[in-house]
């Protein structure tokens, strides 16, 4: 899809031309240049979210519902998500990459129809460039996180409830509240879209004069369930599958304690630390933004659209606050509003140029220059991660020191020393070793975080992790001592180290160290009974030993 100027009566003019032709090549070109650096790191090691998604995606085409074998609080869909793309794309990390590589485009593509209809195509062209740069930014770090197939439903949902305003056939109403239903199945956050959608539809109708208030309470009956019904359904799947307990458990009870961890202070530092990352990665897009929302003082056609601006500003701003935990990936559920304020923007400089130059072709081609001038500004800001070729340290630059490179290596060498039937333990949060190496874990408790926290059920559930292991003897043990493997706490419950330091030395031998020396490099000794050299940043290895 390529941007085009809208019809009119000079539309044969041959200025009017060539800046539609301009237009279109500069899009495609930026949009292209996109595509090449995320296929240039489609086998990056896959973090830890993509690692539990991929390895529930796993299970469930292997017949297995989610919740069952795999514990998280996380919505099914993204799991239905990643299980589509590992049949599609293949059940690796570069499938893994290119099937969000795949979404991603989708979502620019929607960025472009939706600003479209708001501000016409110089508009729907700069959020959807603006989008591009921003959501393969170093500071979101957005990977093929969840946060990426929320935005996609959600922008799609919006886009035909805008269609539904403009055209009353309520097949346009279903269908948007649909994927606004499927947007909330990929992840909580994605209430905030709905929430939206709401907004958006009751106030398009309020304008209208005189009120029909039965209209409005029918088109938010349907709406409503429209949105509900992907939950509904979701929930009678999991009870036929006998999950759904769990499902509710993981989903609503226990993520009901995480969301109230981090203290109001903490959370507004968290929010000032990251947003602060993310607008000098990109740092022309923000002020662009600003001057756009501003424009609504003056800018009597942009005006006429501040209920959607503000609207899904602050709905997007809503969906990155729940836990107030901030981290780098939830903001790319923020962007699409940034990046429409950011095109409105630059309509509001285009309008103003033309107060002073009065042919519209020389400010229709200023504007596209704008629009050029920031994504330049944000790629060279960038240069040195988008240019990367060296995925491990690219990596390691990206995530510290989580042990993502290493997972690879150790799960070649279970897979290479296994049976495709023997099951493996990881003390630790990293699901990804399981999909690497196409072996189950002997317990759900995929991520070891729930039993650090300062919940009522975290001794229990080291009871039932320590219990599982026993049951299940798995053939091998891999114990990861990184920080951010554990998040240990002060107050953290300890059981299942003082556990594992007298299960392990009677049952398990030594086969495997692994540790990383450096910021970027790693030492791995196989069948040595070596010692670690620090107390942190080492992964043990253990065989069975009957």
């Amino acid at each position: 899809m390529t941007p085009n100027i809208k019809k009119s009566s000079n539309s044969k003019d041959p200025k009017i031309s060539l800046i539609n032709v301009l237009l279109a090549i500069v899009f495609a070109i930026l949009i292209i240049v996109i595509i090449i650096i995320r296929i240039r790191t489609l086998a990056s090691p896959l973090e830890r979210d993509e690692g539990e998604y991929a390895y529930a995606g796993q299970l469930m085409l292997q017949g297995v519902p989610p919740y069952s074998l795999a514990y998280n609080m996380k919505m099914p869909g993204i799991y239905a998500a990643y299980a589509i793309i590992l049949t599609c794309f293949g059940q690796t990390q570069s499938g893994i990459h290119a099937g969000v590589l795949v979404i991603n485009t989708v979502t620019i593509l929607l960025m472009f129809i939706m600003t479209k209809k708001l501000f016409g195509p110089i508009a729907g062209a700069a959020s959807a460039v603006f989008f591009a740069i921003t959501s393969i930014s170093h500071a979101v770090l957005a990977t093929a996180n969840a946060e990426n197939f929320v935005v996609v439903f959600a922008i799609g949902g919006i886009i035909l409830l805008m269609m539904f305003t403009e055209s009353k056939k309520y097949i346009s109403l279903v269908t948007g509240g649909l994927l606004l239903g499927i947007a909330f199945m990929m992840k909580q956050h994605g209430a905030g879209f709905i929430i939206f959608g709401l907004f958006f539809l009751i106030w398009k109708y309020i304008c209208q004069k005189p009120i029909n208030w039965l209209k409005i309470i029918s088109v938010i009956l349907v709406y409503s369930f429209a949105v509900f019904l992907p939950f509904l359904v979701t929930c009678l799947i999991l009870w036929y599958c006998g999950v759904f307990e769990k499902f509710w458990f993981w989903t609503f009870e226990y993520a009901r304690y995480y969301v109230t961890m981090i203290p109001l202070a903490a959370g507004i530092n968290l929010l000032k630390g990251n947003l602060t990352r993310i607008i000098l990665s990109s740092l022309f897009i923000w002020p662009t933004a600003l001057f756009g929302f501003l424009s609504v003082i003056w800018n009597k056609e942009i005006r006429k659209h501040i209920a959607f601006l503000i609207g899904f500003l602050i709905c997007s701003f809503m969906s990155i606050c729940p836990g107030l935990f901030f981290r780098n990936h939830y903001f790319i559920l923020l962007l699409p509003a940034i990046c429409v304020l950011a095109a409105s923007g630059v309509i509001a400089i285009r309008d103003l140029l033309e107060l002073y130059i009065k042919s519209k072709t020389k400010t229709a081609f200023i504007s596209i220059l704008v629009i050029l001038a920031i994504w330049l500004q944000g790629f060279y800001s960038q240069r040195h991660y988008l240019l990367a070729t060296d995925l491990a340290i690219l990596s390691k630059s990206n995530f510290g020191p989580n042990p993502f490179v290493e997972a690879l290596e150790i799960a070649d060498f279970i897979k290479n020393h296994s049976n495709k039937d023997d099951k493996i333990a990881v003390l630790g949060s990293e699901p990804e070793i399981f999909f690497y190496s196409h072996r189950r874990s002997v317990t759900p408790y995929i991520y070891t975080y729930p039993l650090m926290e300062p919940h009522p059920y975290a001794a229990d559930m080291q009871r039932e992790m320590i219990s599982q292991i026993e049951a299940s003897k798995p053939k091998y043990i891999i114990y990861v001592k990184y920080f951010f493997s554990w998040l240990i706490r002060p107050d953290s419950n300890i059981l299942i180290f003082d556990w594992f330091s007298k299960y392990m030395p009677s049952h398990y031998r030594q086969i495997g160290l692994i540790e990383a020396t450096s910021p970027y490099k790693i030492s791995y000794r196989w069948d040595s009974v070596t010692q670690p050299s620090k107390p942190e940043d080492w992964i043990y290895i253990g065989e069975r030993i009957d």
